[in-house]
């Protein structure tokens, strides 16, 4: 066998060594002692009248995904997953494209347009879903 061909075999070999794995051997943990039963009785609180407390939980601004759009007043939407903006009507934005809603979609770069239409294959999965597309 030439040099190259050894070196090459015995660098196989001790490759594949590295990468056998062994099971680990079982830890054994002490075994639980039997729980006594309690010979005191549970405390008791005297009740209070419940009154319904209505959580108020704010509107998150922003997504933990997704940046906002940048200059515009909106508020993420997270049933849509998408930002709406604040100041026109059916326009939401999501990672930099704008989609607007306009009896059909349409999608842009800018709130501004140029607007090119698409479908609903173009658009957020909750957006199609809201409109009913």
């Amino acid at each position: 066998m030439t040099a190259i061909a050894r070196i090459t075999l015995l660098s196989m070999v001790l490759g594949l060594s590295a990468c056998a794995v062994q099971q680990p051997e079982p830890t054994r943990l002490p075994p639980i002692p039997p729980s006594q039963p309690s010979t005191k009785p549970a405390p008791t609180t005297p009740s209070k009248p419940s009154t319904p407390v209505k959580p108020s939980k704010p509107i998150p601004r922003t997504s933990a995904s997704f940046a906002p759009p940048p200059g515009g007043n909106s508020h993420w939407d997270a049933k849509l997953g998408v930002y709406v903006l604040d100041d026109q009507t059916n326009t939401f934005y999501r990672q930099r494209t704008y989609y607007r809603w306009n009896n059909g979609w349409s999608r842009s770069i800018s709130p501004n347009g140029p607007w090119e239409e698409t479908d609903i294959h173009g658009v957020p999965g909750g957006l199609g879903r809201q409109f009913g597309q």
